[in-house]
């Protein structure tokens, strides 16, 4: 990331960024490479049906209509939340580092609490009493340590570690809109985190939740935090893609032991197999933690996303990039630095023919910066 100072997006760019991640075969990486490549929001948006042309796709692309776009932000308007642009102050820092940080993210309830130091606590949904009131135990003395606890508000332990987190502050991630409760028994919870912590979501409103939607949302738990406990987990659980998605994302992952004989326990145990660190309390983690909940001794420059102006690219060189960048992709995925490098062309260049290829609906992204073809 830049060392230039994150800034204070209008009305209408933020908006446009919403259009943006909005629009038909756009995901969060590919924003991040249009405004890369066009310096702002409105500027892709124009460019978005040429590039999709280019890229050999016959129909129009679907752009996301302002008025759709401006509906969102006054229905977050009309319940308190908060629509918070990638590269403004009130960014949660840790999550703008990622790969695929969400363009736009909806805040309801103390959004101040993003930019404090934070850990995820999760675990399993049929949790064991012993599991939640673990949970609950550690999140409450996280909390007092004044750490802020993330969790997913599901059923078992993530609800656990919500109620014991209550009184420092904590940070539910949800996977629908920022407005479904899911599940519908956390109401009450649910309603205590909006008044004494803060909501998040990167869905728009009213989006209901959906098993699709939660590795999505995991991504957004480990990647605003510092490191990922998991206190239950069966092998194949969705925490375990939680603490993958941190060790990808390089976060420290940290993890619970449990009794050989209860099933929920072989995820945690097998992390620590791995050399996940073992935790028995808070402090386990703290110490784990040391350097990066340490203040620093000077206060850091914050990023700047301020784009830079884009270049001016030759067309005789990208005719002869399409034809071969094309030929070089496969449904296998590869780096895209590899094709930067095989191919010998600018990273500007590959980047362009990346994005047309993506939007006629050839291309897909995949976790490393990597790309693969779609059909012929």
């Amino acid at each position: 990331m830049s060392d230039r100072a994150a800034i204070e997006l209008s009305a209408s760019e933020k908006c446009d960024r919403l259009r943006l991640i909005r629009s038909e075969n756009v995901g969060p990486i590919t924003v991040h490479r249009l405004l890369e490549r066009f310096g702002s929001a409105s500027a892709a948006l124009r460019a978005l049906p040429d590039l999709a042309r280019r890229g050999g796709r016959s129909r129009a692309i679907k752009v996301f209509p302002l008025e759709a776009a401006e509906r969102e932000i006054a229905a977050l308007d009309e319940i308190g939340a908060v629509l918070v642009a990638h590269g403004e102050p009130g960014y949660p820092p840790l999550l703008a580092q990622i790969e695929d940080a969400p363009p736009v993210i909806a805040v309801l309830g103390h959004a101040h609490l993003l930019g404090r130091n934070t850990v995820a606590v999760v675990g399993a949904r049929n949790a064991s009493a012993n599991g939640r009131r673990f949970a609950r135990g550690l999140a409450a003395e996280l909390a007092a340590a004044d750490i802020v606890v993330v969790s997913g508000l599901a059923r078992g332990i993530d609800g656990a570690v919500h109620a014991g987190a209550l009184a420092g502050g904590t940070i539910a991630v949800v996977a629908g809109g920022i407005d479904v409760i899911y599940p519908p028994e956390h109401e009450a919870l649910y309603a205590d985190i909006v008044a004494r912590g803060a909501v998040l979501a990167e869905n728009p409103p009213g989006t209901q939740t959906t098993a699709r939607r939660f590795p999505q949302r995991n991504r957004l738990i480990s990647g605003i935090s510092l490191g990922v406990v998991v206190v239950e987990a069966s092998p194949r659980s969705g925490s375990l893609i939680t603490a993958r998605m941190a060790l990808e994302q390089g976060r420290e992952v940290f993890a619970v032991p449990g009794s050989p004989l209860d099933p929920r326990a072989r995820g945690a145990n097998h992390l620590i197999r791995q050399g996940a660190v073992l935790v028995e309390s808070a402090e386990d983690v703290i110490r784990a933690l040391e350097v990066q909940l340490s203040p620093p001794l000077a206060e850091p420059r914050a990023p700047d996303f301020t784009p830079a102006p884009p270049a001016r690219l030759d067309e005789t060189e990208l005719d002869s990039a399409r034809v071969q960048i094309t030929e070089s992709l496969s449904p296998v995925p590869v780096p895209v630095d590899e094709l930067i490098r095989n191919d010998q062309f600018s990273p500007a260049v590959v980047s362009v023919v990346l994005l047309e290829l993506e939007f006629a609906g050839r291309l897909e992204r995949h976790p490393g910066n990597r790309v693969a073809l779609l059909g012929p």
